[in-house]
């Protein structure tokens, strides 16, 4: 067994695609903070980070071999991946994988966009929350 160290659970981690001003995409890791709270009482404190707007969700289901041609993201949105595997692939050549748990910000809703593909031999799903602009 592992032991997780504090500092693992303070900070998260994710992956975000956005547009720069020439309407290409790239990747990029977002680190977000989180601090030991008594957020739930009478839980026990547990690692929060500070809130952020959401208001709905969906869910996204891809079929095997499945490709999204080079897109734009239709709204600002996180996708958490549930099961299979994907790897997307920005216009400036790189491409990720992953699996369940991870978890990508589109905000390339404007310029090219990027390609999705369902790597994986079964479906792919995704839990979706679009995301206003901070």
């Amino acid at each position: 067994m592992t032991k997780t160290s504090t500092s693992n659970l303070t900070r998260l981690t994710y992956h975000r695609i956005y547009t720069d001003s020439q309407g290409d995409s790239h990747f990029d890791v977002v680190t977000v903070e989180q601090s030991l709270a008594r957020a739930a009482p009478p839980a026990a404190p547990f690692y929060v980070s500070e809130d952020r707007a959401a208001s709905k969700y969906r869910f996204y289901t891809f079929e095997p071999g499945w490709i999204g041609e080079l897109h734009p993201a239709p709204t600002r949105q996180f996708l958490a991946l549930l099961s299979g595997e994907v790897e997307m692939e920005t216009t400036d050549g790189t491409v990720r994988r992953f699996g369940p748990g991870d978890l990508v910000l589109l905000e390339d809703t404007s310029g090219r966009g990027h390609v999705t593909r369902n790597t994986s031999d079964g479906y792919s799903t995704f839990l979706v929350v679009p995301a206003p602009a901070p």
